[in-house]
């Protein structure tokens, strides 16, 4: 009798996953990419509004213990939603919040996912609220050692605090804690992270308006493998407050800071 409801239950629970995934790869956002070129403002609002819909029911659908692959392949559709410049440009970023509430509920531990989290949210949505709300979240789930590199994250919200909310205390707060977090660990990148977290987070405390901790904090965004168009954007940032950002010959960026205020 078991072994006939095992037989039994395995189909259905793979039905049921099926049934998700095709709902997950979401009919409306692939209408959305593909009509770009032709649609107009109020056929995207429609179409925004039906991906809402579907992001909302997803929030609320059980998973049947596939948390983390609803949660990876609602990712690789937030990937397509932001990265589609030409839809973004008429109608915004804001359903990237909507996207994370779905992800990091599912997996609190994906830590890619905050990054991204904070790029498009704060950075593009103009929701920094959000982001660091979303992030506080996750964080209760997490350890320094769970998942690998989580002090990551108290950098990303450190960023949010600093750059889009102005609390520069609440920064320094999680460049301390991303700083301990990190300390726990004795590999070159994790020693590094430690120590320029602390002196993030000593600055701060001495100079919490200072341009230097913003440009500072900007330059994080750019070393952080971000997209070409986050590039531009702290770019433009960095030489606002003052400083300038010249490519090496290796290709990689360095910051021209202005006198210390």
């Amino acid at each position: 009798m078991l072994l006939f409801r095992q037989t039994f239950a395995t189909p259905f629970v793979i039905c049921l996953c099926i049934l998700g995934v095709g709902l997950i790869q979401s009919p409306q956002l692939q209408k959305l990419i593909t009509s770009k070129q032709s649609a107009s403002i109020e056929t995207l609002e429609k179409e925004i509004k039906a991906e809402n819909i579907r992001l909302n029911f997803l929030k609320k659908m059980p998973s049947f213990g596939y948390d983390n692959f609803i949660a990876d392949l609602v990712y690789l559709n937030f990937l397509q939603y932001f990265g589609d410049d030409q839809v973004r440009d008429k109608t915004g970023y804001s359903l990237s919040p909507e996207y994370f509430e779905v992800i990091l509920e599912r997996d609190p531990r994906f830590l890619a996912a905050y990054r991204s989290l904070s790029i498009s949210t704060s950075l593009y949505a103009a929701m920094p609220e959000r982001a660091i709300a979303l992030s506080e979240k996750g964080l209760k789930s997490l350890s320094p050692s769970v998942p690998e590199k989580s002090y990551y994250i108290w950098r990303y919200k450190g960023v949010d605090e600093l750059l889009f909310l102005g609390n520069a205390k609440a920064a320094e707060q999680s460049f301390a804690t991303a700083a301990n977090w990190a300390s726990n660990f004795s590999d070159p990148e994790s020693q590094m992270i430690a120590h320029t977290s602390q002196k993030t987070a000593e600055f701060l405390s001495r100079n919490p308006n200072s341009k230097y901790a913003q440009i500072s904090t900007w330059a994080i965004v750019l070393n952080n493998q971000v997209d070409q168009k986050t590039q531009k954007r702290a770019i433009r940032e960095i030489e606002a407050l003052g400083g300038k950002v010249i490519t090496t010959p290796e290709g990689t960026k360095k910051i021209i800071f202005p006198p210390k205020d």
